[in-house]
């Protein structure tokens, strides 16, 4: 049975395969041939598996950050950027990571946020001298913050899986994302000077107040959005919804950025998303049971603690997994079908598992612009017209900080853990 339930999944994922597919084929499988279990299972564990209060979150952070990118509140964001970074060497690449830090707060989502900044920043990089390469490698790794920066979709979704607190997955998301941002900008500015890059407008406290007054609705989204849920006032889930009628109103009628007529069509198009993402979810969900009902946890936790590794052998070792299958599994499955084989291993060694979400997310992360298979890539290379050899180029810097961003996350529990003793 171990053989084919290992085979059956790899061999279709190699057939090119939706994962959801891959999946709900090898439950059916397995539960024809090997499993005397009836077939009504699969759909009862199917709706039990999206049945939760949680997901109702991930539609909402979808349509928000969709109508957000899309009604001018990322250009209002880049000028408040600017308007501080400006006279700093290396200010337009200082201003894309810092864009994507506060818009990564708005959508929650790391190739809307690659669209949503890269679209006007990518440009702009490459008219102030950056090189091509970096520029593509900096909007497409930076963009990956978003999965980070609360409100994340993935710690969503692991929150979901493994049971945990979102919100205190939330605020555990924010020292991590912090500190992947300023270790980035420390090598842009190093990066600016061996390049000789020209200083941009110095800094004017009349420049900074006017952007400051014209992106106040936009600075104000991430405040509302997680002020409610650190205060105690919405749950995660209840501040999605704030954050979709917090979108309408201000691209609507504070800035007249969208039409009804365009708001109904991302919503069209966040309905379709949302659909990807919860079948997903459904189908992983039966998978997990699979896995969980054929003792796949259990025999994976007795191996693990019959090498007698030490715990931080163990976390080097889940980390180069999850590396390696950020790569070629969209985070979204991997998150929900990892999820109920790792959590056990993180108990056995004895990590939090607040902590260890944290890990994981910024493990896929980085897997979100690394080739082959990173869904940044291909949003970059959608937007842009590069090809992926000549983005892939630009990414090898960005992988290192971001992985060495990763060593720390890892082995200071710190980061994750202190703000989260606040949040319950």
């Amino acid at each position: 049975m171990g053989w084919a339930l290992a085979l059956i999944p790899f061999t279709l994922l190699a057939l090119g395969l939706p994962i959801f597919v891959v999946l709900l084929v090898t439950v059916i499988v397995m539960l024809a041939v090997f499993v005397d279990v009836p077939f009504t299972v699969v759909p009862q564990t199917m709706f039990g598996s999206i049945d939760k209060f949680a997901l109702l979150a991930v539609p909402f952070f979808i349509f928000a950050g969709e109508m957000m990118g899309q009604g001018g509140i990322s250009d209002r964001l880049i000028r408040w950027m600017q308007s501080m970074f400006g006279g700093i060497r290396g200010s337009l690449a200082l201003t894309t990571v810092g864009t994507c830090e506060f818009f990564g707060a708005i959508s929650g989502s790391s190739p809307a946020t690659v669209a949503a900044v890269g679209r006007i920043m990518y440009p702009a990089l490459r008219a102030g001298g950056y090189e091509e390469k970096f520029a593509l490698g900096l909007v497409t790794s930076s963009g990956a913050i978003a999965s980070i920066i609360p409100p994340s979709i993935l710690m969503i979704l692991y929150g979901a899986a493994a049971e945990q607190s979102v919100a205190q997955l939330f605020v555990g998301g924010v020292f991590p994302g912090l500190l992947i941002g300023l270790l980035t900008a420390i090598y842009i500015v190093f990066y600016a000077r061996r390049q000789g890059l020209a200083r941009g407008e110095p800094f004017a406290w009349g420049r900074f107040w006017r952007s400051t007054r014209e992106g106040l609705w936009a600075l104000g989204a991430p405040v509302v959005i997680l002020g409610s849920i650190y205060t105690g006032i919405c749950t995660p889930t209840e501040a999605a919804g704030i954050a979709g009628v917090y979108g309408i109103i201000v691209t609507r009628y504070v800035y007249r950025d969208l039409t009804w007529a365009r708001l109904w069509e991302i919503a069209v198009s966040s309905v379709v998303l949302t659909a990807q993402i919860m079948i997903i979810v459904a189908a992983a969900g039966v998978f997990s049971w699979l896995l969980t009902i054929s003792g796949v946890p259990r025999t994976v936790v007795g191996v693990i603690q019959g090498l007698d590794a030490p715990p931080w052998l163990m976390l080097v070792a889940i980390n180069v997994f999850l590396i390696v299958v950020g790569c070629v599994i969209d985070p979204t499955s991997a998150t929900l079908v990892l999820t109920p084989l790792l959590v056990p291993i993180a108990k056995a060694i004895g990590v939090d598992l607040i902590h260890f979400g944290i890990i994981l997310t910024v493990n896929l992360s980085i897997g979100m612009f690394t080739p082959p298979f990173g869904l940044n890539l291909f949003v970059t290379q959608a937007l842009f017209k590069a090809p992926m050899a000549r983005i892939a180029r630009g990414l090898a810097p960005f992988i290192a900080i971001q992985t060495t961003a990763l060593v720390i996350v890892t082995y200071v529990p710190w980061l994750s853990l202190y703000l989260a003793r606040f949040v319950r």
